[in-house]
Formats: structure tokens, C-alpha cells, sequence
């Protein structure tokens, strides 16, 4: 079992910026890649940033491409989501969450965006952007 407890969200301004966290604790052997995901209401929640926890590897959704940025602090096993340039349609219910992918020794993990394919999930953490 992993345990993953996202913070950071807030209300904020469009063309400013927050950075989630998203701790996690538990079985960390189980999974190799992390998540960010958001869901607006009234939409499907949809994948927006991943990493390979092993390699450091990631991948982004169109949508954050260049404005957003995940990374890794393994000592503290937590994974952030620095969001810059914040437009009111990032307003959403951020959640981060864990998986296992194949990896490419020297390339890293075939990461997905595919919610289907996340085993462990946090409550999740508001972000809320105004014009």
C-alpha cells in the first residue's frame, strides 16, 4: 500500500503561481512513477504531469506543457508540481497518484497520463485561479 498526501493549493491570481506537494508513505517498492491529475467540475479528471521516480524521466500534458514542472525529492519521498502562468481553466481539484511502468534501463519508465493505469490515489488539494 502507498499512502500519498497532497498539499499547496490555494487561491491565486491568473499569471501567478503555486507549487504542490505530494508526500507519500507506505510500500514505496510498489510503484516507480508519479502522478498529478486535476479535475474541474463538471469534467473528467485528466492526467497533466508524470515522473519516473527511479530515473527522473517525465511527461507532460499539452495543456501545462512549459508552464508546468514536476519533480522529485527522494529524501523526503515527495513529489512537487511547480505551476507557473496559472490561467483560470487550471482551476481544478489537483490530485497526485502512483503507478508502475515498464522501464528502459538507460532510457527511464513508458510513462502514462492514463488515470486507468494509477493504483494509489490522494484526497487531493484545490487550486483555484482568478481573472
Amino acid at each position: 500500500q502507498v499512502q500519498l498526501v497532497e498539499s499547496g493549493g490555494g487561491s491565486v491570481q491568473a499569471g501567478g503561481s503555486l507549487r504542490l506537494s505530494c508526500e507519500a508513505s507506505g510500500d514505496a517498492y510498489s510503484s516507480n512513477s508519479m502522478g498529478w491529475f486535476r479535475q474541474a467540475p463538471g469534467k473528467e479528471r485528466e492526467g497533466i504531469a508524470a515522473i519516473y521516480i527511479g530515473g527522473g524521466n517525465t511527461a507532460y500534458a499539452d495543456s501545462v506543457k512549459g508552464r508546468f514542472t514536476i519533480s522529485q525529492d527522494n529524501a523526503k519521498s515527495t513529489v512537487y508540481l511547480q505551476m507557473d502562468t496559472l490561467k483560470p481553466e487550471d482551476t481544478a481539484m489537483y490530485y497526485c497518484a502512483a503507478a508502475h511502468f515498464p522501464v528502459v534501463p538507460g532510457i527511464g519508465a513508458f510513462l502514462s497520463l492514463n488515470l486507468r493505469e494509477y493504483n494509489y490515489w490522494g484526497q487531493g488539494t484545490q487550486v483555484t485561479v482568478s481573472s
